[in-house]
């Protein structure tokens, strides 16, 4: 398994070279943690047993017209070209719904290569040749809103079941990403992992696309609930911040973390925030909350 490792570590770090020399200057390309190549070196050379968890960096992509640049996130798995990236383009000069579209669209074309081939250089070639579309139709929409006009929006709030949550980079995707995305609700720790954010429908769909790519198991959107309304719909919030939920666990807090959260407690947060019949959806059972 370690040389099939090191064979792919070997392909995603010629594909990097390879990139560096397509943008060559300061800031073009960014990494995410800087000691990268060190610890991959030391690790092709069997001198450390130890490996990031992915190797995760930024391109600047430059559109010719209309002039701007695309921010491509990538982070590479272990197993990547064998298994898919995971990409997320993204853009001042987009609205969400545009930017939306155009990593779906991006993640479509993705797919479409073949299994097993390195894919970056011609996701930055599709963004280069394709992106133009998504920034044109995006400034045009701007042109045409009516700054007078009642701005109707969808409000949507989603709630999303896993069979647990305990990594740490993990919940801080999820973290990082309710909170550039201006989503309210919270994160619950532990088995089961139950996620609930609320805000724009655009936003809430751009979260759940950003958690769930490219491949987390066990997790599914349970529920949505959707409400036209005028401006932001802040006031249809029923959180005002996002939460870092956690409550008294059963089971082993060893290694594997392998615990089970006191669900009856959620049913009273639940109940709390006018969601008690949210709880029937998740778990298929009606909740009975204390008398205490």
């Amino acid at each position: 398994m370690s040389s099939l490792i090191k064979e792919r570590l070997e392909l995603q770090m010629a594909e990097l070279e390879m990139l560096f020399s397509m943008f060559p200057n300061k800031g073009e390309i960014t990494l995410q943690d800087e000691s990268t190549f060190f610890h991959v070196q030391k690790y092709l050379n069997n001198s450390s047993e130890n490996l990031p968890h992915k190797i995760e960096y930024s391109v600047a992509v430059p559109v010719d017209e209309p002039k701007e640049r695309l921010n491509l996130q990538v982070a590479l798995p272990h197993d990547y070209p064998q298994v898919s990236p995971q990409l997320f383009a993204r853009s001042d000069a987009l609205d969400r719904q545009q930017q939306f579209q155009l990593n779906k669209d991006l993640t479509s074309y993705i797919t479409s290569l073949e299994s097993g081939e390195l894919c970056i250089c011609a996701a930055v070639q599709w963004l280069r040749d394709n992106s133009v579309n998504y920034l044109r139709s995006s400034k045009l929409s701007c042109e045409r809103a009516s700054p007078a006009g009642t701005v109707k929006t969808f409000f949507s709030r989603m709630w999303i079941y896993s069979h647990h949550i305990y990594r740490q980079e993990l919940r801080k995707k999820i973290f990082d990403s309710a909170r550039k995305l201006n989503l309210t609700g919270f994160c619950l720790t532990g088995k089961p992992g139950i996620i609930c954010v609320e805000g724009v429908k655009e936003n809430c769909e751009e979260f759940w696309h950003v958690i769930r790519y490219p491949n987390w198991k066990h997790i599914s959107c349970k529920h949505v609930e959707s409400k036209e309304t005028e401006g932001n719909g802040d006031n249809l919030r029923l959180f005002q911040t996002f939460e870092d939920l956690q409550f008294r666990a059963h089971g082993d807090y060893g290694l594997r973390n392998d615990y089970h959260m006191d669900l009856g407690q959620f049913l009273e947060y639940l109940k709390a925030h006018q969601s008690e019949h949210v709880f029937q959806i998740l778990f298929g059972v009606e909740g009975k909350c204390s008398d205490n």
